[in-house]
Order: structure tokens, then sequence, then C-alpha cells
């Protein structure tokens, strides 16, 4: 009598071997079944040794601590630097599963990133902002959640959150001005490429600036708003450059503004008459374009990231957190960077 043949019903196995098959010496359905057992036992054994932080949104076990991770974009190397340190520290911490989002540079992605962590009852939520207000709102949806909310680097409206870490920013803008009036005796011509102005570090950067350069005889002749990106900044800068035949100094208000900036110069072959100034101080970028002579001075901009995950660890276990921690910076230039720079002063 001919055996029909059948579709195995678990799905991945194979269909049960047929018994004219097995005369001739092939493995059998039970060795088959066996054989996908003990595969699927190993999968779920490597599994398990999966790290703290992941970038994926897969259910984690229960005992674990769900962080998500909103950041504002990774088309600026400082951010990349800043989910690095993030995952890093949490690697540390075998409870705690770090979920990254990217909004890439779009606010109202980012406003549905956050809502999509209150929906799926994340137990904490850090988020870089890419703007003050339009965020406001979503972290106070997450507070009311009953989830605790991290903001980093860029304040939002108010204090509907739990903690902010970040640089006083202002403070950064007046020791940079104060850097420049000393490196141009108090005159000169400046072309400033401020950050996004719809952020509070931007903001507070240009103040600073303007505040430590006010009753010099420091002429700031070109301004424009470069948004952060390096891209831009060479775009202003090459309209600053067709525009005036002398510049002594660019200060931007990141490092990546005044490389930019810097390679229009050289385009131009007019590097060499000005100086360049930025903020972030990464090892990577800003500390090593000081020791290859391309920017005179950088000043550190600490990411937060190992800070946000000290606090998030509190917050687990049940600690009071402050409610604002300022982290301090340094300025690094060609006679202290070898050194490690130094401290700025108040």
């Amino acid at each position: 009598m001919k055996i029909p043949r059948r579709q195995s019903l678990t799905p991945g196995l194979p269909p049960p071997a047929r018994p004219d098959l097995l005369r001739h010496g092939l493995p059998s359905a039970r060795s088959w079944i066996l054989a996908a057992l003990v595969a699927s036992a190993l999968a779920l054994h490597t599994g398990c040794k999966k790290s703290g932080a992941e970038s994926g949104a897969a259910p984690a076990p229960q005992n674990q601590f769900v962080i998500g991770m909103s950041q504002c974009n990774l088309g600026e190397p400082w951010r990349v630097q800043q989910d690095a340190d993030i995952k890093a520290a949490a690697a540390k911490y075998p409870d705690l599963k770090v979920v990254f989002k990217d909004a890439q540079n779009d606010t109202l992605r980012q406003i549905y990133e956050i809502e999509e962590f209150v929906r799926q009852k994340v137990n904490l939520i850090i988020v870089s902002p890419k703007e003050t207000q339009p965020l406001t709102a979503p972290v106070a949806q997450a507070m009311a959640a009953g989830i605790p909310v991290i903001v980093l680097d860029r304040r939002i409206l108010g204090t509907n959150y739990t903690c902010f870490i970040g640089s006083d920013n202002k403070q950064i803008g007046y020791a940079a001005g104060k850097w420049i009036v000393q490196a141009l005796h108090g005159k000169g011509n400046v072309v400033e490429l401020m950050g996004l102005m719809t952020t509070t570090p931007g903001q507070q950067r240009h103040l600073g600036f303007r505040e430590a350069i006010a009753g010099t005889d420091i002429q700031v002749i070109f301004r424009s708003d470069m948004q952060w990106l390096q891209s831009v900044a060479r775009m202003e800068m090459e309209s600053a450059l067709d525009r005036f035949p002398h510049i002594d100094l660019v200060f931007a208000a990141n490092d990546d503004g005044a490389h930019g900036a810097y390679l229009a110069a050289q385009a131009e072959g007019r590097a060499k008459d000005m100086l360049f100034v930025g903020i972030d101080g990464l090892p990577q970028e800003g500390v090593a374009w000081v020791k290859q002579g391309i920017l005179n001075a950088t000043f550190q901009y600490p990411t937060g990231g190992a800070e946000a995950i000290a606090q998030a660890v509190k917050i687990h276990q049940g600690e009071q957190v402050p409610k604002d921690i300022v982290l301090g910076s340094r300025i690094f230039e060609k006679s202290n960077v070898d050194q490690g720079g130094q401290p700025i002063q108040n």
C-alpha cells in the first residue's frame, strides 16, 4: 500500500521520513526531531549571552530594567559618542537593557518615539532633545504615566522631568569669548557660526560669547545658524569668504562647524590667515584637530552618557537623584593639549 506524503505540523521541521527511505539507512523522523530540539536549545543558550545594551526593541525578561534612549540624531559625531557612552556604561549592569532610537533630526519623529516608549511601558526614558519646546509635552506625558525621564544636553521648558544632565553652555560660550578677546588683543573681525538657535545650547553659547566680547573692538562681521552641521557651516563660511577679504577668527558653536569653516578657508587658500575655535572637545575630533593645528582651541562639552546611566541605576534602586547635574568643561589649546587641557574658570 502506498503511504501518502504528509507535511510536518511543526514550522521549520522537515516532513516525516518515508519507510521506503529508511530501508536505505537514512535518518528517521525521530532523529530529525531530536536534532531540531538540540539546535533550538543551543540557540536559546546563545541568546541568553547578549549584552545588556541593545539596539532593538525585543521584549526583555521581567527582571530587566528597560531604558528607552531617544537620540535626536546620529549625524553629529558628538551624539554618536553620547550613545556609545550610554551603551558602555549600561553594559556594566546585566539587569539593564537600553533600547536606542534615532530621530534622524526630525522633531515629530522624536515625539513619536517617546510616545512609543510610553506605550511600551519602559521603566525609564533618556532623551537628548532636538528642540526645547516641542519635546516638553511628550516628556510630561511620560512623567504622567509614571515613567522617570532623564533629559540630556538640551533642556525642555519647565521642570517636569526627573533629572537634567548637561554642561553650562553659557559659561562655555563666555569662556570661548574671553579666549578670543585675549587671542585677538581685543580687536578684529570675527565670523560666528551659531548652533541651532531653537535649542538651548545654541542660544546659551551665543549669549555667553556675546557677553564676553562686549565692550571690546571685536566686530562680528558675519553671523549664521549652521544647525550644528559641518556641511552647512562650510557653505556659510564660503559666503563669508566671498563677502569679506579680511577675517581674523571663526568661532563655531561646535567643532564640526569649526572644521567645516576651516575646510572652506583652506580651499580658498586663506586658512592660515585666521584662527578657528570650536566647542565639544571629543578626543577623535576637536582635541585631535588642535594637535594637528587645524583648530586653535576647543572647549569640552561632556556627553553625560555615563552620568545618565549612573542616575538611572539609582532610580532603579529606589534612590533619590538630583534635579539638575551640571558637568564641568575643559579648554584644549596648543599649550596644554598634550597635558589633557585644563578646567575653564567661572
